[in-house]
């Protein structure tokens, strides 16, 4: 770090963010334009080393950048009420625990593919006529 802050290349490292992605952010407004020195070359701050870090974290846990845009604000105002940010977290787990029972299905169905095949020639495939058929698929079915 400068007196004056981090490189793009050092934030890149703190935050476990790549230099792409730093800029990606700070297009669409994420984070903010940072200093520049008289070379043109970026500075970040601690705080947004920090900011970039939020992001990431956000991003590996799956949350949308809208989300991430609100959440954000949210936490620059700490003393306001979090329930805002607790419906944001609520909606996104419905959403993964919808993904979780889709892939279970998918699981399911590809494991019965798996299972009902012979190994014998691609006419007799079990797995072959399933794809070919949507008829044949039981993922799509509701459950009994």
């Amino acid at each position: 770090m400068t007196e004056r802050g981090y490189s793009i290349g050092e934030a890149s490292e703190r935050s476990g963010v790549k230099i792409t992605t730093i800029r990606f952010y700070e297009n669409i407004g994420l984070i903010s334009a940072p200093e520049r020195t008289s070379g043109n070359r970026r500075l970040y701050g601690a705080a947004e080393v920090d900011r970039i870090t939020f992001i990431r974290h956000a991003r590996e846990l799956g949350f949308e950048l809208e989300d991430i845009r609100g959440l954000l604000a949210m936490a620059e105002k700490p003393n306001a009420s979090c329930q805002e940010a607790d419906r944001i977290a609520r909606h996104h787990l419905a959403g993964v625990n919808h993904r979780l029972r889709q892939l279970e299905l998918m699981r399911k169905e590809l494991h019965r593919m798996i299972e009902e095949c012979a190994q014998g020639r691609v006419c007799d495939c079990r797995v072959i006529q399933t794809l070919a058929d949507h008829g044949q698929c039981q993922h799509h079915r509701p459950e009994s």
